[in-house]
This record gives structure tokens, C-alpha cells and sequence, in this order.
């Protein structure tokens, strides 16, 4: 049974990167051992099996049995957010009602993808995805996916259990006219990691994103000074993690961020193939370009770890 309602799901959620073995199989134990990690550096919340969790490389019973890894690892102590979207509706549901059946606070999904599906098709999948279980719904608009527009998702905020939209597009004049629009009690989420100050300051309830696993202090300190509303120190450090992120995804970024966290002495395993690990040379121009952001900023190793890691 859910531990949380949807006020609740507020701050720094990782989108949680997931652990493969060497034989690119889930892996239990490097499961357990990063969601140890991220409760230890104090993440507010989890999002499972999306993009950053190569949820569309696995099929459906190992994104059921990553789930049920985390959920019996977290243990009611965060809320958790299940990422079920797929291009067909039955294996959506499916999920859905397994993320439900295990304790879920929430389910998420993008919508339909790969053919061109219409507006009708998309409204059609979130209407047959809300009504699968009592949980609340955060429809997800990436543009990965493919982005839709203001009135599209003003028709999807009034479906039943739609209660909440994960914003990952760069026009947060559109996220905040959507908030202010739809009102305190349908929660906001400020996708893009790049501009997670810019998100939370036009209204954002939270953020969820993929380097919040491998520097979730660094957010932490974003979110709350953008709470007090110390614009200085926020832009500072959200400038700071911009350079690392604009670095990083020069790269192969999925496996980047298992190496990350594995350089703060956390084994998380690799990533799934196609995607390709770094190469020693890139993995020392990376490092080496982090250092010198390091240096740029005065970077204390309270507000980003991983620098002093490398």
C-alpha cells in the first residue's frame, strides 16, 4: 500500500539509474546498494525504470523486478515514483498495476512513442492508464518522446488520478502557466537537471532528474535555497553542476553516471548494451575538465562530492 500522497512528493527525486552485472543482467545487490546510497545522501524520492533507467532495455518482468528490489529496500522511508510507460497500453497497464500491487506511491509514464500517434491516441493511452489503479498518475512530457502541447495536456490534468506532470522541456514559462493554471494540489516537476533552479523558482514542487544520483547534495543545497530564496548561492551551484552535465553528456552519459557514483566508492554495476562504456582516455578528459570546474568555482566537497572523488 502507498506510504505517500502526491503533496508529499516534493524535492530532489533521482531518476534512479539501474545496476547490471557483467552480464548485463539486473543486478540485486548493486540495486540494494545505490538506493542505500542515494537514502544515505539524502534523496527525497525515487523515479524508476524511465529513460535514465534504461527502462525501455528491459523487458517487463525485470522492470518488475527492479521495483520490487527498491521498493523492499526503501522500505516506506521515500516516496517512490514508477515509471510505466511502453508504446502499447496493455504492457503499460500491466506495470501499472504490478507497481500498485507492490506499494507504489505513484506511476508515471511518457507517452505512446515511435509511430506518430495522434492526440487522440495519446489522450486515449493516459485515459486507459489512469483508470488501471487507484494510483496517482504524473504524466510525463520529454522531448524524447516527443513533446505535447499546452492544450493536450490541460485535457490529460482532468483525467481521473492524473495528478501530476513531469516537465523535462525547456520552456518553463509553459510549466509555470500550467502550475498556476492547474492549481496547488496538481504537482510540477522541473525535468531538465540544467535548469532545476530555473524550474523551481517560476513554481516547480519539485525535481526529479538523472545526476541527481551522483550528486544529490548539489541539488539538495539548490532546492533549498531556491526555498529561501538565495538567488546568489542557488545560480552559483546550479552553474557549477550545468558545466559538469554539459561535460558529461559529451559523452555516453548512461554508463558515465554508473561511473560516477562507482568513483564515490559505491559499486552500481554497468550499464545495458547498445550503450558503450567510456574509454580510459575519455574517462581522464572528463575527470580532468571536472577538476578544472572544481577549481572555476571553489567547489567545497559539501556541495559537490564526487569532485573530490576523482
Amino acid at each position: 500500500m502507498a506510504k505517500f500522497d502526491m503533496k508529499q512528493i516534493t524535492g530532489v527525486i533521482a531518476a534512479m539509474i539501474t545496476p547490471f552485472d557483467e552480464q548485463e543482467q539486473v543486478d540485486v545487490v548493486r540495486t540494494q546498494a545505490l538506493v542505500d546510497f542515494l537514502l544515505e545522501r539524502g534523496i527525497d524520492g525515487l523515479y524508476l525504470t524511465g529513460s535514465t533507467g534504461e527502462g525501455f532495455l528491459m523487458n517487463a518482468e525485470e522492470r518488475k523486478q527492479v521495483v520490487e528490489t527498491v521498493m523492499e529496500r526503501v522500505a516506506g522511508r521515500v516516496p517512490v515514483i514508477v515509471h510505466v510507460g511502453d508504446i502499447g497500453t496493455r504492457k503499460s497497464i500491466e506495470l501499472a498495476r504490478h507497481a500498485y500491487a507492490v506499494g507504489a506511491d505513484a506511476i508515471s509514464s511518457v507517452p505512446p512513442f515511435y509511430w506518430h500517434f495522434s492526440e487522440h491516441d495519446i489522450y486515449r493511452y493516459y485515459k486507459d492508464l489512469s483508470e488501471a489503479t487507484p494510483l496517482p498518475l504524473v504524466i510525463y512530457n520529454v522531448p524524447l518522446a516527443g513533446l505535447m502541447g499546452t492544450d493536450l495536456l490541460r485535457q490529460l490534468a482532468q483525467l481521473p488520478h492524473v495528478q501530476g506532470l513531469k516537465f523535462t522541456g525547456k520552456d518553463h514559462d509553459q510549466m509555470s502557466l500550467l502550475k498556476a493554471e492547474l492549481g496547488p494540489d496538481f504537482m510540477v516537476y522541473s525535468g531538465c537537471d540544467e535548469m532545476a533552479f530555473s524550474g523551481l523558482s517560476v513554481g516547480a514542487d519539485g525535481i526529479i532528474g538523472s545526476f541527481y544520483n551522483v550528486m544529490p547534495e548539489t541539488f539538495q543545497h539548490i532546492y533549498r535555497y531556491a526555498q529561501d530564496g538565495n538567488m546568489a548561492a542557488a545560480t552559483r551551484l546550479q552553474h557549477v553542476a550545468t558545466e559538469i552535465i554539459l561535460e558529461a553528456i559529451q559523452y555516453e552519459m548512461i554508463p558515465l553516471l554508473h561511473d560516477m557514483i562507482s568513483w564515490q566508492g559505491t559499486d552500481v554495476g554497468y550499464s545495458r548494451r547498445p550503450f558503450s562504456p567510456c574509454t580510459p582516455e575519455q574517462t581522464a578528459a572528463f575527470q580532468a575538465k571536472c577538476r578544472d570546474i572544481r577549481a572555476k568555482y571553489k567547489v567545497q566537497p559539501d556541495e559537490v562530492r564526487f569532485l573530490f572523488c576523482i
